[in-house]
Parts: C-alpha cells; sequence; structure tokens
C-alpha cells in the first residue's frame, strides 16, 4: 500500500475535492476516484453560504469563487401578486462573506480541481468502486474493489476490457452521492422520504423586468417559482410539478408555460442553455461512519434545494472529516475520528429540517393556510425577524459543537483566574473575528484572515492592567504553550493590546500582533489567556497559562510524538 491509499475518496464532486484538499494542506496524500470521465458541466446547486465560503477559504480558493459569482443582496416572496416578505442577506456580522454567492457548481468543481491539482494531488477519472468489504466485522480493515473500464465505457458501469483490483486504505470515505456504493458496501440505512412532485430548473435568457441582485419566490396556489440571477448574465428559474403531471424531456415551451402560469406578466423565456427534472428527498444515513468507512455530502443526506443547504453542507463534512483524519494519520489520537459524526450528523439534521420546513412552505395549497403564511412572513419582515433568525440559520456559521466529545470545553486549573464573559469564547463555538495590526510572523490584517491557513493555532491573549507585566507573562506561557504542542502541528500567536516589541526580539517561531480591535484582549483578566482554536475556525478549548498541562492533555490533536509528525 503506498502513502496515497492512506484515505481513498470515492467521488470528485465539491464533497470530495474539499476533503482531498484538506488532506493534502495538512501534509496527507489521499487517493480520489471517480466514475464519470471528468469535472462536471452541469451548473447544478448555485449557492455558497459563509460558512462554507469560510472553510473554502482554508482550502485556499474562496478569492477565486467570490471572483467568479454574483453575491446576493436578499430574497424576497410573492404572493398572489404582492410582496409579502424580503430577506436581506447583507446583515451578518463578523465574517468576510456577509452575502451568499450565486456560482454555478461547476464552476466551484473546477476552482477546487484545480486547487487539488496545485496542491500535488490528482483524481482518477472513469475509475468507479465496484464494492468494499470490512474483515472481521464493522471495525476491522477495508479491502475495495475499483473498476477502470475498457474502451467500451459509457455513461456508468465498467466495460469493455477494463481490469479490477483490490486496495486497502486506511480508510474509506464515501463522497459518492444519493446512490453511494460506498455507503451500500457498508450496509448503512439511508432513511427518509421523497417529496410527491417533480422540480423543473432552467438557466437562460429570460426577458422582462427580472431580479439582478436577489433572487425572488413567487408562491401560487399551483405551485412555486424561484427566480435567480446568475454571473454572468441570465437567470435560473425553478418550479414544482405534480409527479404525475409530466413525462418527456423537459422543454422550453414547458418552462414558459409554468412562466405564464406563476410569474409576472411579460416574462418571457428567451433560451436556454441548461434545463433538468429532478425528484427531490430528504434523507440522513443512520451512521456516517462504520469502522475505516465513512460518508459526506449527499452519500449521507440529500436534501430539498430549498435554502441551497446541501452543497454547503458536504463542503463542511468534507472539511471537517479532512483535517481530522490527517491528524490521526500524523498520529494524533484516532478517538478524535468518533467526533465526526458527532458534530455533522446533527449539522446535516439541522440544515434538513430547514430546507424541509422551507419546502413545505413553498407548497402549500390550502387558502387558509396560505393566508397565514403570507401574514407570518409579512410581519417577519417588517419587525427583522427573518434577518435575524433565517439569515443565520441558512449562512452555517455557528458550528454549534458543544457537545462534541473534540471539544473539551474549559480547562483551566482549580483556583486559576478565569477570563471576563467567559460566553463570548464559547468551546464549539465560532472564535469571533478581530482587526490586527500585525507585527511578525504575518501579513494578516484580522484574525479569520491568519487562521485561513487552516491549522491548528494556539492563542495566546495578552492580559494584566500593567501592559509591561501583560507581556512578559504571555511571552512566557507561549514558551509554556510551545513545549506542551508539536510545533509542525501548530501554530502559536502572541496577541497583545498595544504595539510593543520590547523583549519580543528572537522569538521568531511565534507570530505576533496587536488586537486593535480588542475582540480578544477585551476578554483577557489579569492571567494570559491560552485560546485552541481548531483548522476549522472553531473554539475547540480554552484556559489561563495555570490549566496549560490540562488544556493540553485535553486536545487529542496535540498529543501526535514529534517523530510521527512529516
Amino acid at each position: 500500500m503506498t502513502d496515497s491509499d492512506t484515505v481513498l475518496v470515492v467521488g470528485a464532486g465539491p464533497t470530495g475535492l474539499t476533503l482531498a484538499c484538506a488532506l493534502l494542506r495538512h501534509g496527507v496524500a489521499c487517493r480520489v476516484i471517480d466514475r464519470r470521465k471528468g469535472p462536471a458541466s452541469e451548473p447544478k446547486a448555485l449557492i455558497l453560504w459563509s460558512g462554507a465560503l469560510e472553510v473554502l477559504r482554508r482550502v485556499g480558493v474562496a478569492d477565486c469563487l467570490v471572483q467568479r459569482s454574483l453575491a446576493l443582496s436578499g430574497a424576497s416572496y410573492w404572493s398572489g401578486g404582492k410582496r409579502t416578505g424580503r430577506v436581506r442577506f447583507g446583515s451578518l456580522a463578523g465574517t468576510a462573506y456577509p452575502q451568499p454567492l450565486c456560482v454555478p457548481q461547476s464552476v466551484t468543481e473546477s476552482v477546487l480541481y484545480a486547487r487539488l491539482l496545485e496542491l500535488g494531488g490528482s483524481v482518477e477519472w472513469n475509475t468507479e468502486l465496484v464494492g468494499a468489504r470490512l474483515a472481521g466485522g464493522a471495525h476491522g480493515p477495508v479491502t475495495a474493489t475499483i473498476a477502470v473500464p475498457g474502451p467500451g465505457y459509457g455513461s456508468g458501469a465498467a466495460g469493455g476490457s477494463g481490469s479490477t483490483s483490490d486496495v486497502s486504505p486506511r480508510w474509506l470515505v464515501g463522497a459518492d452521492g444519493t446512490h453511494s456504493r460506498v455507503r451500500e458496501a457498508a450496509g448503512i440505512a439511508f432513511r427518509g422520504s421523497t417529496y410527491a412532485r417533480d422540480f423543473l430548473l432552467g438557466d437562460g435568457e429570460i426577458s422582462g423586468d427580472l431580479p439582478q441582485s436577489e433572487a425572488q419566490y413567487h408562491l401560487t396556489p399551483e405551485g412555486v417559482m424561484v427566480v435567480v440571477p446568475l454571473p454572468g448574465g441570465g437567470h435560473r428559474i425553478f418550479f414544482d410539478r405534480d409527479a404525475t403531471d409530466g413525462a418527456g424531456p423537459l422543454s422550453d415551451e414547458d418552462l414558459q408555460a409554468l412562466l405564464e402560469a406563476r410569474g409576472p406578466k411579460g416574462w418571457q423565456v428567451r433560451s436556454t442553455w441548461w434545463r433538468s427534472t429532478f425528484r427531490v428527498h430528504t434523507k440522513v444515513a443512520e451512521a456516517f461512519r462504520s469502522g475505516p468507512v465513512f460518508l459526506a455530502g449527499d452519500a449521507a443526506h440529500c436534501h430539498s434545494p430549498a435554502g441551497g443547504q446541501g452543497l454547503n453542507t458536504g463542503v463542511q463534512d468534507g472539511f471537517n472529516l479532512g483535517w481530522k483524519l490527517a491528524a490521526v494519520a500524523r498520529g494524533a489520537d484516532p478517538a478524535l475520528l468518533d467526533s465526526y459524526e458527532a458534530e455533522r450528523r446533527p449539522a446535516a439534521l439541522r440544515a434538513l429540517r430547514n430546507s424541509d420546513r422551507q419546502t413545505r412552505l413553498w407548497l402549500l395549497r390550502d387558502g387558509p393556510r396560505r393566508v397565514v403564511r403570507d401574514t407570518l412572513l409579512k410581519v417577519a419582515s417588517l419587525t427583522g425577524a427573518l434577518d435575524r433568525t433565517v439569515v443565520p440559520e441558512l449562512a452555517q456559521l455557528d458550528p454549534g459543537l458543544e457537545s462534541s466529545p473534540a471539544v473539551p470545553g474549559e480547562l483551566a486549573a482549580p483556583g486559576s483566574r478565569t477570563v471576563r464573559k467567559a460566553g463570548a469564547l464559547r468551546p464549539g463555538g465560532r472564535l469571533p473575528d478581530t482587526p490586527w495590526q500585525p507585527l511578525s510572523g504575518t501579513g494578516a490584517t484580522s484574525l479569520h484572515e491568519f487562521l485561513a491557513a487552516g491549522r491548528h493555532t494556539m492563542l495566546v491573549v495578552q492580559g494584566g492592567a500593567d501592559p509591561a507585566e501583560g507581556e512578559r507573562a504571555a511571552l512566557e506561557t507561549a514558551e509554556l504553550v510551545d513545549r506542551c504542542t508539536v510545533r509542525d502541528l501548530t501554530d502559536v500567536v502572541l496577541l497583545t493590546g498595544r504595539d510593543s516589541r520590547v523583549g519580543w526580539d528572537g522569538l521568531a517561531p511565534y507570530a505576533r500582533a496587536v488586537d486593535t480591535g480588542r475582540a480578544l484582549t477585551g476578554l483577557a483578566g489579569r492571567d494570559p489567556l491560552v485560546v485552541y482554536v481548531r483548522p476549522d475556525g472553531a473554539v475547540g478549548a480554552w484556559s489561563t497559562h495555570q490549566g496549560l498541562p490540562e488544556l493540553a492533555a485535553g486536545i487529542s490533536v496535540l498529543r501526535a510524538p514529534v517523530e510521527r509528525v512529516v
């Protein structure tokens, strides 16, 4: 078995590519296979929310995606020819991505694929998983059978003079979609339901007074129509239809008929460059892991397109699993992998509930219920409740990992002084961003920009009423942190409250910055504060310097012996 067979990733969509890039960025090679002939050309999913964009920033592709996208300012809801509500997307604070981006999935995949190649990875196209078996039960080693099709390859199964081979990766990851062969081979049930409606969409040129920077939802007794502007021009129109109403390929005439029935007068389908009809399921895998086999993305959960949650949830699955596999491959406690399902399955269930709730509101037919829905939308819009509740849920910025086994929490020693306003550093929550002035080791102008490298980070935040005393204590704490962790795995950052370099000479291993926004130095008490930040930006644990032994012992990812670090 070669190093690249440590992790076998089946599926090179957004989830699988994010996972592979995360592994490579952490120094762990992997093998990626996909039964398709090459990268996707269909636009499919459109929306990237803030949480996924922050993950993609850590992969190194967010800036490129921003350049090829269209930022959406909001979404409006229409019923009976009148606007009943509007949600504004620019209200999210503390993120570089306050608005969702409209970017076709084919573009997201192409950008991730280019990044994979840049990191030294590759995808074996026209290669598929035929089967997998676990020796000695669910927790035994896995053997995967891979087929490389011959000249007779068409749209799916291997054929012609193709060959098969068995490989034994340390871990097998199924990122191979709703009909996952990895999930089937692992015997993991996929439970849920299917909506009794077909969904139809078309991307193309639509004439009329269409929105140019927001999505519109037209809610009618016959069904829903969604209109979303596309980057580079054109629009996507999206409809539901009774599953028994149509057969055969979808045409522009079909879309025009639905547009006339549900949309404003005068809108016209001029031409389309992509059309699709599909059924929608709401399902989740009974487990996201079986021994060395993991599921991510659509293989683990599938959603209604409402709210654009599916791809975003899958990207976060991929990154979460990627950094954890990399840490264990480099010597961290294997128990870290238990936290993948504990963290990502609840996140998937939340996304499923949100998208299902929106879909059912879309599809209301009963007159009195429609009146109630429209009234609630109007009131929630006028009071700002839509902005305060709907947008954060869809953005998926708050990881909500308080109960994760990988979040030990506050690990201060008995009797030590804790930080002020500790709730602002909620273990399992998202680390607050703060502008900072770099002093050494980084050109970043904010904390989150620095964290975009996606490494494990120990922040040593200066405390104390006296600046000089606080700086000395912070330096001493940083040296203790350095001895408690593995430098090749961990960045140590000193965060001070003023621009001072006194006593900081000769400390090249530490990045240093001034917390000009006071988001963290304002929390520290008399003692320096130590915060462990995971590669995904979540607060893993915090402590004062007296609790450093407890902190180091509580973070399994930092217990790798130095000789295992590559």
